[in-house]
Order: C-alpha cells, then sequence, then structure tokens
C-alpha cells in the first residue's frame, strides 16, 4: 500500500504539529525547512534544507510530493505558479493564499464580496495618512505595511502625520485602517476541502498582549448565538469565495455596537486553532491534513464545555523542563505542547490546553501552567 507524501514548506511549529497530526494515518511528510534546527525539523524524517524563496530549490523539494502545503504565507506566488505548471498540487493555491500575503489584495476583495471591514485605504505618505485618519473619524488609525507582518510586527498604531514616517520607509505599499473601537477579538476558524466540503469550529476569544496572542478561550464566553453562527458563515463563505483549501482563520473585531469586522486572514492552521488539538474531536491540524488530500474532513465539535490555550513565551528561566514536575502534578489534566525551541524571552517557544466544566477554572489552570513554566510564578 502506498500512502501520499505531504510536501510542507516551513520548518516552524505549525508544521511539527501537522506531521504529528498525520502520524497516525501513516502519511509521509517532506519538509523543506531553512535550518536543521528548526522546531519540524526536528521529528521529520525526510527534511531538505533550503530558501523557499528560490523557484529551483522549490521544484526540486516538490519532485516525489503528492500535494504541497505550507506553515507560513512567504513563498512567492509566483513561484507557487509555476508548481501548479508542472503539476504539482498546491493547497491552499495561489489565487487563494495572495489574500493572506498581501493585505491590500484581501482588503479589496473581501470589499468585492461584501465582507465587513473596518475603514481602510492604501496611503503614500506621512500626509496620505493624515488625510486618511481625517476621513476615518481623526487619529489615531492603524498602518500595516502590505506584506511581510505578523505577531504585531509592521504594523503601527499613528497618532500624528510626524507619527506616520516610519511604516514608510519599508519602500513597501502601507494600508491604513481606522483603528476599531472593539470589545474584544474573535476568530473563526474553519477547514474546506478542494471540492467543496467545510467545518466550523467554534468561535473562540483570542486575547493578545504586546501584539501577540496570549489565551485563547473555546468558545467564545457570552458571544450570542446569533452573532458566533453570523462568524462561522462569514468564515465559511470567505473560504468559498476565495477558494480556499485547508485551514482558514478569521481574525475578527467585536465591536461595542455588536457588530463583526474582519480583522486578518491565515491560510494554514493558526494560534487560535491550537486549542482544537485537545479540545475538539478533531483537531485543525488533522482537518488541515484530510483538506488537502482531500480527505473527508472530521468532527470540529468541542469534547467539553470549555477549553482554554496559553502560549507559553520564553522568559529568564530557560530550563522549562524543571516545570513539568509541578505543573503535571497539579493538574494531571493539563496538556503541554513544546515546539523544540531555544527558550529566548517574549519568543513563544510552546502553548498549554486544559478543558472542562467551569470556565474560571480552565482558565486559572491555563494561566498557572503557562506562567510556571515560563518563570513568572514560582509556586
Amino acid at each position: 500500500m502506498t500512502f501520499p507524501v505531504v510536501g510542507m514548506v516551513g520548518g516552524g511549529q505549525l508544521a511539527r504539529m501537522t506531521h504529528e497530526a498525520g502520524i497516525p494515518l501513516g502519511l509521509k511528510f517532506k519538509l523543506l525547512s531553512d535550518t536543521p534546527q528548526d522546531s519540524a525539523a526536528q521529528v521529520v524524517s525526510e527534511v531538505v534544507i533550503g530558501d523557499y524563496r528560490d523557484l529551483d530549490t522549490l521544484r526540486a523539494f516538490a519532485r516525489g510530493c503528492d500535494v504541497i502545503t505550507f506553515d507560513h504565507e512567504h513563498v512567492p506566488t509566483e513561484h507557487l505558479r509555476a508548481l501548479e505548471a508542472d503539476g504539482i498540487p498546491v493547497r491552499p493555491g495561489p489565487d487563494a493564499l495572495v489574500h493572506a500575503q498581501d493585505k491590500g489584495v484581501m482588503r479589496a476583495r473581501l470589499a468585492e464580496i461584501g465582507a465587513p471591514c473596518p475603514r481602510n485605504r492604501i496611503v503614500s505618505d506621512p500626509a496620505d495618512a493624515a488625510a486618511f485618519a481625517e476621513e476615518a473619524g481623526g487619529f489615531p488609525v492603524i498602518l500595516k505595511t502590505v506584506r511581510g507582518g505578523y505577531d504585531g510586527k509592521g504594523v503601527w498604531v499613528v497618532r500624528s502625520e510626524a507619527d506616520a514616517a516610519e511604516p514608510f520607509r519599508a519602500g513597501v505599499p502601507v494600508l491604513a485602517e481606522e483603528k476599531v473601537d472593539f470589545v474584544r477579538e474573535l476568530a473563526a476558524n474553519i477547514v474546506r476541502s478542494p471540492h467543496g466540503q467545510a467545518v466550523a469550529y467554534p468561535v473562540v476569544e483570542s486575547i493578545q498582549v504586546d501584539g501577540v496572542c496570549d489565551t485563547v478561550i473555546a468558545p467564545a464566553p457570552d458571544l450570542s448565538e446569533e452573532l458566533a453562527g453570523e462568524a462561522q458563515q462569514l468564515a465559511l463563505r470567505i473560504a468559498a469565495e476565495l477558494d480556499v483549501v485547508g485551514h482558514l482563520a478569521v481574525e475578527l473585531f467585536e465591536t461595542r455596537d455588536g457588530r463583526i469586522l474582519v480583522n486578518e486572514l491565515a491560510m494554514r492552521p493558526h494560534n487560535s486553532g491550537h486549542w482544537t488539538q485537545d479540545g475538539a474531536i478533531t483537531s485543525q491540524f488533522a482537518n488541515h491534513v484530510r483538506a488537502v488530500l482531500d480527505l473527508p474532513l472530521g468532527d470540529p465539535r468541542p469534547r467539553a464545555p470549555w477549553t482554554v490555550m496559553c502560549n507559553v513565551l520564553g522568559g529568564d528561566y530557560p530550563d522549562m523542563y524543571q516545570g513539568y514536575l509541578h505543573c503535571m502534578a497539579r493538574d494531571p489534566q493539563l496538556k503541554i505542547h513544546m515546539y523544540g525551541k531555544d527558550v529566548k524571552p517574549g519568543r513563544k517557544v510552546g502553548h498549554v490546553n486544559t478543558y472542562g466544566d467551569d470556565l474560571a477554572d480552565v482558565r486559572e489552570r491555563a494561566r498557572h501552567a503557562a506562567d510556571y513554566l515560563r518563570g513568572t510564578i514560582t509556586e
């Protein structure tokens, strides 16, 4: 029996966890990684070290793969078109992925399909940014480089024209957006297969600290059924309109007047879906693998009333393994997921999942474990 080979471009923790989800299915993974020390390169048996921005490297890597997928959105769009021309299935394809690569393209397309978004437009210089601010009701406004930003990088809160010079120094187009008065951030995670089957996970609340995802609560507390359903339907519609294959995370603002607005799109497994590893019948990683291979998708329903994920960030306590004794003894239901990364202050090195019937208890357990592993607390 021959099992398919999944080619994964990018060697980060998303690739590592996607590989883990494919092991029970007997799937073979081939990895294109920047270095042998990358998170996924430590665990995948067939690793190619190379530059994903080089077309010859990509073509050589793709030989023998039945499908190509990604743990990031940075592969040049024209390279993906070349792979498709070579007959290699690329999922998600370049026509979809460009909407996660380029925020200007994303905003234009979302406007075409009538998806609710913050007011926005491309601006040419600080004076144009100031003009946009006047159109949008005044400073502050948000400026974003259209490509390359993540975890708060490439994003600026601008409070004056003089404050707006920095984003333009990168030499790439800059997108201006109104600064939304929101209650909280939500995420709608869905998975879609090539023939159009799709599943939607419960809408979650995503709590950011310094531009980095800190905590995810599934499902989002006190979210009305109507708004939750609207968010899921919006994510499913975006996936269908953009012809997304695989996992799609639609990051949303919940506004003070009870609306949802699209903030960002990610076409790969996403931090807001890590809770599904232990809290859903089928994880985002397992369903992403199923989708890119066009297998029937798994059940996305939660296993418990509440699941909470907390990211584990590096701190001043590098030997996190020593914290396992305390964390596991204190909470036998705790699930720890570490990425094999060197511990550096502020770096995502893992996450923990907790679940149960009482939200306050589940949150406290996750927070305690993440803080203890980081060394923020010692008891």
